[in-house]
């Protein structure tokens, strides 16, 4: 097998553990040696350094262990350093290269967010990002290389080092800061926390606690690779109860939801009204407007008409771009670059990045910038307050059938509808568009919009529908049925389910 396999994007993702699916194991300790070994090839020859320092950090999965041991195998092996730094968080592994007395050169973190307990990844760091698509596209192609040539082992293990508390104390620093009330801003608020069993129960002990929160009430902050309470996932329907059941049960002022590895992010507030997709990124929008007034907000593509008008009232731009968080950032870098401030890169599914700390999806710092405002005695329900919601809204996966070619199947429907949705009374093609199809429908024929695309890893083509009447969504999806009713590759038994059960 080529490693090419293992690569999903901007990460490397594969099946670390047997389980019930079946799946064949595919992410092996000699996969992650040879990877990592990869990573200082690559490193050394950017850097022109030969014994480069590479920081290695886990999430709670049960395979972590070993794959850290089996990457720390990997760079011993072509002469250069590692260091163990234990369970950490993805945006704290980011944090070793430019925080501290000596950053390391590069870092790797063993993690594959929130996928289910079999799976794992790796994801790479240097001081300048995430390494970007085409960067591990080299890295497998250089581990291919590596796994023909063979490893000798070092017959080393690597240092253990903490860096948490660096990472933590930055995050409090911030906090203190930000709201401006001595060293202990949080006193007299109850916060508390479902980790889900991931990375996130540092920020109960070490950045809520020690600014003075009552943090009783928190949950699933042990990390346990089984993941047995429920799905580490802020956009998870049971994750996201519980997280609302335990806020209210606390009568807390806030609840906090992370990821497996804290990139992502959502919010409770006292009521149970949830900081979640639109309304987080609204929440956010104001904070970053706040500083830095006619700044633009880019988003993913499937955000709200309402969102787009609370950003441009509050006197910002909104700007939707593609799916996948490192388009979002890179999005927003490139406007900089442009000569266009844009403070904030943020999608639905809750990575977002501030552009003041080195546009890193963080989902611990994303409530760090809420955190402030409560320290400040705001209301972070006032923050989105304006926010005009959707009636109606939906998401229907169409799976895609067996296919030579994913991609071209994939343009070829979404030209094919563009083609035939002009055709229909009341719809309208978005003008702005850097995704698939987007389509305006006016008051009469659904009082909303559509968006099909092509998903980033899967095959499966998603469809988004909102709307602001009741009703709405229904009458979008049967026109939309009508338009791709005879597509074979396309299984469209959940739009027809849907439509039949009167847009439920």
């Amino acid at each position: 097998m080529s490693y090419s396999e293992l690569q999903n994007g901007s990460d490397i993702r594969g099946i670390a553990l047997e389980n019930e699916t079946g799946e064949k194991v595919n992410l092996t300790d000699k996969a992650a040696q040879d990877i990592a070994a990869a990573f200082v090839r690559w490193l050394s020859a950017k850097t022109g350094k030969k014994d480069v320092r590479i920081a290695i950090g886990r999430d709670s999965r049960l395979t972590g262990e070993a794959l850290l041991a089996a990457s720390a195998k990997g760079i011993f092996s072509q002469g250069a350093s590692a260091y163990d730094l234990g369970i950490a968080s993805t945006p704290a592994m980011f944090m070793t290269t430019v925080l501290g007395d000596a950053p390391y050169d590069g870092s790797i973190m063993i993690t594959a967010s929130h996928l289910p307990w079999y799976r794992n990844g790796m994801k790479f760091f240097i001081a300048r990002g995430g390494l970007e698509k085409n960067e591990i596209k080299e890295l497998t192609k250089i581990a291919d290389e590596i796994a023909a040539e063979g490893i000798t082992d070092a017959g080393k293990s690597p240092e253990k080092v903490s860096f948490m508390d660096t990472y933590t104390g930055y995050l409090r620093e911030k906090i203190i800061t930000g709201a401006g009330k001595g060293d202990k801003p949080l006193a007299g608020l109850h916060i508390v926390v479902d980790a889900g069993n991931g990375a996130g129960g540092f920020f109960v002990t070490d950045v809520l606690e020690k600014l003075g929160a009552d943090t009783s009430g928190s949950q699933f902050l042990e990390p346990d690779g089984h993941f047995p309470n429920h799905i580490p996932n802020p956009e998870n329907k049971e994750a996201a109860e519980s997280i609302k059941n335990a806020t209210l049960s606390s009568n807390a002022d806030l609840g906090i939801i992370f990821d497996t590895d804290v990139d992502r992010a959502g919010a409770v507030l006292p009521g149970g009204k949830t900081l979640t997709r639109n309304d987080l990124i609204a929440a956010l929008s104001v904070i970053a407007l706040n500083s830095n007034p006619g700044t633009t907000i880019v988003t993913d593509s499937v955000t709200s008409d309402g969102l787009t008008a609370f950003i441009k009232a509050k006197g910002g731009v909104h700007k939707r771009f593609k799916r996948g968080y490192r388009n979002v950032i890179d999005e927003a870098i490139r406007l900089g670059e442009s000569g266009v401030d844009s403070q904030l890169a943020i999608e639905t599914s809750g990575h977002g990045a501030f552009k003041e700390n080195f546009f890193l999806d963080d989902g611990a710092y994303l409530m760090v910038k809420l955190l402030i405002e409560m320290g400040k005695g705001n209301s972070l329900a006032s923050l989105i307050e304006g926010l005009k919601e959707p009636a109606e809204s939906a998401e229907i996966r169409f799976h895609v059938g067996e296919v030579d070619d994913l991609q071209a199947n994939g343009d070829r429907i979404l030209g094919e509808l563009q083609a035939k949705a002009e055709t229909v009374p009341g719809w309208s093609l978005e003008k702005e568009n850097y995704e698939g199809v987007r389509v305006n429908c006016d008051a009469e024929h659904g009082n909303g919009w559509l968006l099909l695309r092509k998903s980033l890893h899967e095959p499966i083509m998603p469809l988004n529908i909102e709307s602001d009447s009741e009703g709405g969504a229904l009458k979008i999806a049967e026109a939309l049925y009508k338009l791709i009713a005879d597509e074979k590759t396309l299984d469209l038994t959940p739009i027809r389910e849907f439509c039949e059960k009167g847009g439920k």
